[in-house]
């Protein structure tokens, strides 16, 4: 059974998806293939003063529909395509073909193909959390397969399909709700507990991203990664129901580790005290909750911030437009991440009193 557990987390995590438009022919294909040899290899200069290595490889394909073919990617004729990396003979590579209107076809290496790589990283956290964990390890690894599930086959499909990005986001965060919970913790007074403090934190959440959102007009399309989707989908994907779909997403993993935390803290507690004394125990248990207010703010101030790094690195080293910390923070990109993190941390932090109330209110009862 863990092995099919192991096999199944790995399948989704790393699908091959292929999409390609009917009655049209494919104008880029990429697939996996070999270097055999460097031919040429030379230095340039880029105009910024760069250093970079350009080369002529011989590769031969090792995919469908070029399997053991053998051609040539120039990289040092044409200055066009700028290649990131260096490569030696035997690498496995992902290569590109791209045709023109007249069905001519040129040769690209864009990457290394590193997915053994990340597959054996996932074995390895699978084992050490099964390791560790055991049983609840192995139960957190079927909630995680079935939460990027929902991710995958509902949430994302819907947007695609022009349903508003905000309802599906939250629906399908009730149903991963559910399912962490459930599957992890099983079905007793705690999960209860718990998917009942996570559900109302989660509505005050929305409520104040969609408010700060809607106040600060942002459109949800300052990322570059946004711009890949304008022409995406059945209909026109609403980015502002997207930005705030990623903010419900992103908040529910912090929500679900510090009120199942809260829970069992004021179940530990009012079994220590051996007493129904509601103050009581809610005092106790408070303290502690508030302990991990701090800690996992910053968590998720810090996993935002890591996200924005390069434009903050750009604003702050003076190479741009803004001259004062009042432009900078006025920049879309950077007011998103903002209103996300301090909408989020509000959620967080109103997490603590409510999950605290509920959990003394029903373990003092008993």
């Amino acid at each position: 059974m863990i092995k099919n557990t192991i096999f199944l987390v790995i399948l989704l995590l790393f699908p091959a998806v292929a999409i390609a438009q009917k009655d049209q022919a494919p104008i880029d294909v990429f697939f996996k293939a070999e270097v055999v040899k460097i031919i040429e290899q030379a230095n340039s200069v880029l105009p910024d003063g760069r250093e970079m290595k350009q080369q002529h490889l011989l590769l031969r394909g090792r995919e469908d529909p070029f399997q053991d073919q053998e051609f040539e990617f120039n990289g040092i004729d044409d200055f066009g395509p700028i290649v990131k990396n260096s490569y030696r003979a035997g690498d496995t590579v992902l290569a590109v073909a791209s045709y023109d209107a007249d069905g001519n076809v040129s040769y690209y290496v864009t990457d290394y193909v590193r997915t053994k790589y990340l597959w054996l990283l996932m074995i390895i956290f699978a084992c050490v959390l099964i390791g560790v964990g055991r049983v609840k390890g192995l139960r957190s690894l079927i909630a995680l397969a079935l939460t990027f599930l929902i991710i995958i086959k509902y949430i994302i499909p819907q947007i695609l399909a022009g349903a508003n990005a905000l309802v599906v986001s939250f629906l399908g965060a009730l149903l991963i709700l559910l399912i962490i919970i459930y599957v992890t913790e099983g079905w007793r007074a705690r999960s209860h507990l718990a998917a009942t403090s996570i559900f109302f934190s989660l509505l005050f959440t929305i409520f104040l991203s969609w408010l700060f959102v809607t106040l600060a007009k942002l459109t949800g399309v300052a990322s570059e990664e946004v711009s890949f989707l304008i022409n995406i989908g059945e209909q026109a994907i609403n980015f502002k129901g997207l930005l705030l779909a990623g903010i419900i997403i992103g908040s529910l993993g912090v929500l679900d580790d510090i009120v199942i935390s809260q829970v069992a803290t004021v179940e530990q507690i009012a079994k220590a005290i051996n007493s129904g004394d509601h103050r009581e125990i809610f005092k106790r248990a408070y303290r502690v909750g508030v302990s991990h207010i701090a800690s996992m703010t910053n968590t998720l101030f810090l996993a935002y911030a890591g996200v924005a790094l390069p434009l903050l690195i750009l604003f702050i080293s003076g190479e741009s437009a803004f001259t004062s910390w009042g432009q900078i923070i006025n920049n879309e990109a950077i007011a998103t991440e903002i209103i996300r993190t301090l909408a989020g941390s509000i959620g967080l932090i109103l997490s603590v009193p409510i999950t605290t109330y509920l959990a003394t209110w029903w373990y003092s009862r008993r």
